[in-house]
C-alpha cells in the first residue's frame, strides 16, 4: 500500500450497534470510567482473546501482580480498538507498557491494510502515551486444518514485524508455542473452536508473554 492509499482497517471507527442493546459503548465507557484513577504497569487491548484472557487463571496467577488493565471486546477489528484508544481509554493512565493483540476480526481486508490498522494503533498510543512500549502480539493460526485466514494472518505478521523492527517505542513478539501440528490441524485442546484458546492453550501463550513483560518492566530504562 502507498500512503495515499484508502485503507478502512485504520480509520477509527465506532462498533455498529447490530443488536440494538448499545452493549459495545458501554464496554468502552466502562473502560474509561474504570482507568480514571488506576495506575497500571500494563494495559492489554484487543479483541476476545485479550477479553477472554481475563476469564481464566493466568489472568489472576500472571498479569494481576503486574498491575495490569484489560480493555479487550470480543469482535473488534483493528479500526475498533484504533477508535476507543481515540475517544479516551488511554487519556487517564499512563502505563510502561501496552499489549496489543487485534487484527483477527478483519474480515475483507488485506494483510497490508490490517498491519497499516495495527500501525495506526501503535502510533496512536505513542502519541498519548509517548513514555509506553508498545508490544504486538503476533495473530495466532487459525481454522482445525489450512485455510486462507491462517495464510493472511501468518502474512500480517510478518508485515507487522517489519514495521515495527526500526521503532524504539514498539516491538513484535510471536506467541504462538507451535499450535499447528505435524498434520497441519489444530487441536481443540488448544483452541475449542479453533479460534478460541482453551485454558492449556492461554496457559501456553500466556507463559511466554509473561516472562517477556517481566523482562521488559524489570530492565531499567526500558520505558
Amino acid at each position: 500500500m502507498s500512503a495515499g492509499d484508502w485503507n478502512p482497517a485504520a480509520i477509527p471507527t465506532s462498533c455498529e450497534d447490530v443488536h440494538g442493546d448499545c452493549r459495545w459503548m458501554s464496554m468502552h465507557n466502562r473502560f474509561v470510567s474504570e482507568s480514571k484513577g488506576k495506575e497500571p504497569d500494563v494495559l492489554f487491548v484487543g479483541d476476545s482473546l485479550i477479553q477472554l484472557m481475563h476469564e481464566f487463571g493466568v489472568w489472576r496467577n500472571l498479569f494481576s501482580p503486574l498491575h495490569s488493565l484489560n480493555f479487550g471486546i470480543g469482535g473488534d477489528s483493528t479500526q475498533h480498538v484504533l477508535w476507543r484508544l481515540g475517544n479516551g481509554e488511554l487519556d487517564y493512565i499512563s502505563p510502561k507498557v501496552v499489549v496489543l493483540w487485534v487484527g483477527n476480526n478483519n474480515y475483507g481486508h488485506t494483510s497490508e491494510q490490517i498491519c497499516g490498522g495495527i500501525m495506526a494503533i501503535v502510533q496512536i498510543i505513542k502519541n498519548k502515551l509517548p513514555n509506553a512500549h508498545t508490544l504486538v502480539l503476533g495473530l495466532l493460526p487459525r481454522g482445525k486444518m489450512p485455510n486462507p485466514l491462517r495464510e493472511r494472518n501468518d502474512s500480517v505478521n510478518k508485515l507487522v514485524k517489519e514495521a515495527v523492527s526500526a521503532l524504539p517505542h514498539a516491538s513484535f513478539l510471536n506467541v504462538d508455542p507451535g499450535f499447528v501440528l505435524s498434520d497441519g490441524s489444530i487441536s481443540h485442546q488448544d483452541m475449542y473452536d479453533y479460534l478460541h484458546l482453551t485454558p492449556r492453550g492461554y496457559q501456553s501463550v500466556c507463559e511466554t508473554l509473561h516472562d517477556h513483560l517481566k523482562s521488559m518492566l524489570d530492565k531499567p530504562g526500558e520505558n
